[in-house]
């Protein structure tokens, strides 16, 4: 039998961005990432079940909190209350016992999944959360609407897709892009992504972490339209 010393430690994956959120604990076997245990939660159900559900998958792979190598976070673009809550449990779960933490966008992970350079996200409010993807040029992720789609030339020969409403924007925007469904990405995705930034040492400072939000929430527009303020475009 292998020394226990010699076992890759577990790895916390943890997506609270979508209509649903979940947890996966995995670990690599050789070149293949084994998950030992995932869990989803329920939208709006996060403050009650999110903590709870890391704790059992960890209990029914004999592992505990300290044993993990590592976190990944998913840390947006999707609802701020639910990435909000999400980085807050992993923030409590890594200060406490130093566990080096790396964040992915939810746009990279779908891309990723579907096999396509580029993806959509519905964004609500007629709107999409937009992953653009181009030769020589580094990934930009942003808020787009009708207008700042049809601005896009030439568009995207290929755009990962897992929702209907994402489809309906993008259809006629982009008639000649071919739309790559797949169903959405979930914390079990994330582990096999993020596994390698763990391994290259890409880790976020917790006293930075922060929502890949790409919106400026309720909030901060009604502050600036009562203020005064201009309501500044995402960048």
């Amino acid at each position: 039998m292998p020394s226990s010393a010699l076992i890759p430690a577990p790895i916390l994956a943890i997506d609270t961005c979508g209509s649903f959120g979940s947890v996966a604990l995995g670990r690599l076997a050789g070149r293949d990432l084994e998950i030992l245990g995932e869990a989803e939660l329920e939208a709006r159900t996060y403050s009650a079940t999110l903590i709870g559900a890391v704790r059992d998958v960890l209990r029914a792979a004999g592992a505990q909190i300290g044993d993990l190598g590592g976190i990944v976070a998913v840390n947006g673009p999707g609802s701020f209350t639910g990435v909000r809550m999400g980085l807050s449990a992993v923030k409590g779960l890594a200060e406490a016992t130093r566990i080096p933490v790396v964040t992915l966008s939810r746009l990279q992970i779908l891309a990723r999944k579907a096999g396509a350079p580029s993806s959509a996200l519905d964004a609500h409010r007629g709107e999409l959360f937009l992953r653009l993807e181009r030769a020589g040029r580094d990934p930009d992720e942003s808020l787009a609407g009708v207008r700042e789609l049809a601005a896009i030339d030439p568009a995207p020969l290929r755009v990962a897709i897992c929702e209907d409403a994402a489809a309906g924007m993008l259809a006629p925007a982009w008639p000649a892009t071919q739309l790559v469904r797949t169903v959405p990405p979930t914390a079990r995705d994330a582990l096999r992504l993020g596994e390698s930034r763990l391994v290259a040492g890409a880790f976020v400072d917790l006293a930075l972490l922060d929502g890949h939000y790409l919106r400026r929430s309720d909030a901060e527009i009604l502050g600036a339209e009562i203020f005064g303020e201009p309501v500044a475009p995402e960048p």
